[in-house]
């Protein structure tokens, strides 16, 4: 008899292995008839990860999004399931208990049967709270194992791994090979190891086409008794995404197992739509590098679903150097050379940081904490001289216990900058705070949401959410394509005019410039006048008010600029418990000012002088270039 196999299409990370954004409710309310109707599919992965994260980008209501997506698939019998961070939830940083809690509870009431879930160090401890809760929330708790390769990832330890999962309470075993670099022979004795003690648990297999191993790996864990095979569908899949259904489905049925047919009338349906939402506006967010297979990627073992960030990180972080390095008449880098750079970097970090397995959120910390390395040895500076927060608690065990051993150099940067190395439950850090999200939501009169859903929403996403609401989520989102599909097209965007008068808002002033006096260097910031706009006109200079106000640079003068050490986005808090700096603050050196978002890190940016807070001259939430002023001090 031959034994069957079924599928899950991954439609969510489908779209976000190859770029920023998946599609609108509307499109994927639009698609989801065409794949019940393929006919070939037992599961669908419809959210989970930063699904709900880039609703909230758009300016959608991600809740709406999720129940909408998850109906046709309910209705047709199909098995929903999203992806989770354990520790983490659905976002990059640690979730209070009581708000994990209910976000089980509000994600099966809205539609979704499995969840899988997955700790970046492949911390137990993490991992079995998610299961515990899921249950308790009626769904099917699927535990993961975050597949590496490494001397420390055997056979055995994810072998045992999966034995105190499923001891622990788990439904399914996932088996996560989120960068594709799991050889096939290794995959499959894991694959056995864990069906010789259990027979009857399900186990999914998820690997990404990148490095290459992907369709070898497929049929070595069906061979050893994988129930499920997680896959995508042109025009998304191979390159950093997953392996495509066709290939997959016929490879499989050749060798002898039992696998759906699939309705190639409705199969070119939802490929004709994949392409028309890539066509509308997907596309712009997606580098075509990702489109293809790359080897290179055994050596770092980058995980495909990031591809799409990381690529995206490094434009922005090649226009940084690069603008460093003109400015001192220096040869420029180009991406390649960027990439490659990066991807050596990471090899020599990886095994010094305790071997973390390369999966969200660690992947892009491993990832941030390298391409900074490398942009501070390329500037001339050291090696580790910026860290981020996040990164700090996971080499520090607040994110969970590391596979592996610190490097010595690292223990030693830990007790230079003060920290202390944490061995207790992860989640006893983040005491529950869902009560203080119900008084934001009283206070503001926002309306609680279906199931509590809104609640859930702000208490997960909490600035995303806030920008969401006041609708400069939307604005920000809609600004953003208009300049990239100005900018695919050709066209130059260009203000509004009339009569040749420019209206320059006002938001734009003050500007900041340096000038010199006898010497001596002052940073000037420079008003334009009291109304409301500034006109680009031959007598415009003669009418301004053009008002001055020199400062020291902090080395002659008599106050201090703290600069941005990084592009990114400034903010004054990362967690609601923070109580913001403001001018007439009292600061010493080494107090924090705030946070540089670069790459999804918050780095916390310290004063390294002491004094009195005359000036912040950047908004919370601001675009910030590398040394852009964002706070004075006296």
């Amino acid at each position: 008899m031959k034994r069957k196999i079924e599928f899950s299409l991954v439609y969510r990370d489908m779209w976000q292995s190859s770029g920023k954004y998946v599609p609108r409710v509307d499109q994927l309310v639009k698609v989801a008839p065409h794949i019940v109707d393929m006919g070939c599919f037992a599961r669908v992965e419809t959210n989970g990860g930063g699904f709900e994260q880039i609703n909230l980008l758009f300016g959608e209501n991600p809740n709406r999004s999720v129940r909408e997506w998850t109906q046709p698939f309910n209705d047709a019998g199909i098995k929903t399931h999203m992806l989770e961070r354990a520790l983490n939830g659905i976002r990059m940083n640690p979730v209070p208990a009581d708000v994990r809690k209910l976000f089980f509870k509000v994600k099966k009431k809205q539609g979704t049967d499995i969840a899988r879930s997955f700790c970046g160090l492949n911390d137990v401890r993490n991992i079995l709270d998610s299961v515990k809760y899921a249950k308790e929330g009626g769904m099917i708790a699927q535990a993961t194992l975050s597949l590496t390769y490494s001397k420390v990832h055997t056979a055995d330890y994810y072998i045992s791994l999966a034995k105190t999962l499923i001891d622990g309470g788990a439904d399914e075993i996932c088996m996560k090979d989120m960068a594709g670099i799991g050889r096939p022979a290794w995959l499959g004795k894991i694959v056995k190891g864990i069906k010789d003690q259990y027979p009857e648990i399900p186990i999914q297999y998820h690997a990404h086409s990148g490095p290459g191993f992907a369709m070898a790996s497929i049929l070595e864990v069906a061979r050893a008794g994988v129930d499920i095979i997680d896959v995508a569908m042109e025009p998304l899949s191979w390159g950093t995404g997953h392996a495509d259904l066709l290939a997959v489905h016929e490879m499989l049925k050749d060798d002898g197992f039992e696998v759906p047919e699939i309705n190639m009338a409705a199969y070119m349906k939802v490929r004709s739509l994949t392409q028309e939402f890539i066509d509308d506006f997907l596309g712009y967010y997606i580098n075509p590098r990702n489109r293809y297979m790359n080897s290179l990627l055994i050596g770092p073992g980058l995980p495909g679903g990031m591809m799409g960030s990381l690529m995206a990180d490094l434009e922005n972080n090649l226009t940084s150097i690069n603008k460093w390095l003109a400015k001192r008449n220096k040869p420029e880098l180009s991406q390649d050379e960027l990439l490659i750079k990066l991807f050596d970097e990471v090899q020599h970090i990886w095994p010094k940081l305790g071997y973390p397995p390369l999966v969200t959120p660690f992947s892009q910390y491993v990832k941030n904490l390298a391409l900074m390395n490398v942009m501070q040895l390329e500037k001339g500076r050291e090696r580790w001289s910026m860290i981020a927060d996040n990164i700090w608690d996971m080499l520090i065990g607040k994110a969970g216990k590391l596979p592996g051993e610190l490097a010595p150099e690292i223990v030693q940067l830990a007790g230079k900058a003060g920290k202390e190395f944490y061995t207790g439950h992860p989640q006893d850090l983040f005491p529950d705070n869902l009560d203080t999200f119900k008084q934001e939501m009283k206070d503001k009169g926002w309306d609680f949401g279906k199931d509590d859903e809104e609640l859930f929403e702000l208490a997960m996403h909490p600035e995303q959410y806030r920008q969401y609401k006041s609708g400069d989520a939307k604005k920000a989102f809609e600004e953003d394509l208009a300049k990239r599909k100005a900018e695919g097209s050709g066209i130059i965007a260009k203000p509004s005019t009339q009569n040749d008068t420019v209206e320059v808002p006002v938001n734009v002033n003050p500007s900041n410039m340096q000038v010199t006096v006898d010497g001596e260097v002052f940073n000037v910031s420079v008003s334009y006048g009291n109304g409301s706009t500034a006109k680009n006109e031959s007598t415009a200079p003669a009418q301004e008010n053009v008002q001055v106000q020199a400062s020291g640079n902090g080395v002659n003068g008599t106050s201090h600029d703290v600069l941005a050490p990084l592009e990114g986005k400034f903010y004054l808090t990362k967690e609601s418990s923070e109580t913001p700096l403001k001018v007439g603050d009292i600061i010493k050196e080494g107090d924090l000012i705030g946070y540089v978002e670069a790459m999804k890190t918050f780095n916390a940016i310290k004063a390294d002088s002491a004094g009195e807070v005359v000036e912040i001259v950047c908004s919370s939430g601001n675009d910030v270039e590398e040394d852009d002023v964002l706070v004075r001090v006296k």
